[in-house]
């Protein structure tokens, strides 16, 4: 009998990305609403830093995802983010779309500059 059939097996946990996490985040701030519709990922360096700035795009459909997505618009700039080793350097509303027919359905753009902390 081999030694390792006695030893229990924990499930492999596959390790979130960067924009995962961030996804998460966000998608916590909008009290679960946030309907994704995309998330780009670029690096980014200057002389001293290094990280990655993300722009995503998300939808809320209806008054009570509409009402998350406008507190999470407020909420944004000034948010303390909690990303292991990342410092968020930036956070902005770069675009926002309201419209009322055929449903009220609110579209945020946001672009966020991460800073990797060694």
């Amino acid at each position: 009998m081999r030694i390792d059939s006695l030893i229990p097996r924990t499930p492999h946990r596959t390790r979130r990305t960067l924009g995962e996490r961030l996804r998460l985040t966000l998608q916590d701030l909008s009290d679960g609403h946030a309907e994704f519709l995309s998330l780009k990922e670029q690096g980014w360096a200057s002389i001293t830093f290094t990280g990655s700035r993300h722009t995503i795009s998300m939808r809320f459909r209806g008054e009570a995802a509409i009402a998350a997505g406008e507190t999470l618009i407020a909420a944004l700039p000034d948010h303390e983010f909690t990303l292991p080793g990342q410092l968020v350097a930036d956070a902005a509303v770069v675009a926002v779309d309201h419209t009322l027919l055929p449903e009220p359905c609110l579209c945020v753009e946001a672009e966020l500059l991460l800073l990797e902390d060694n």
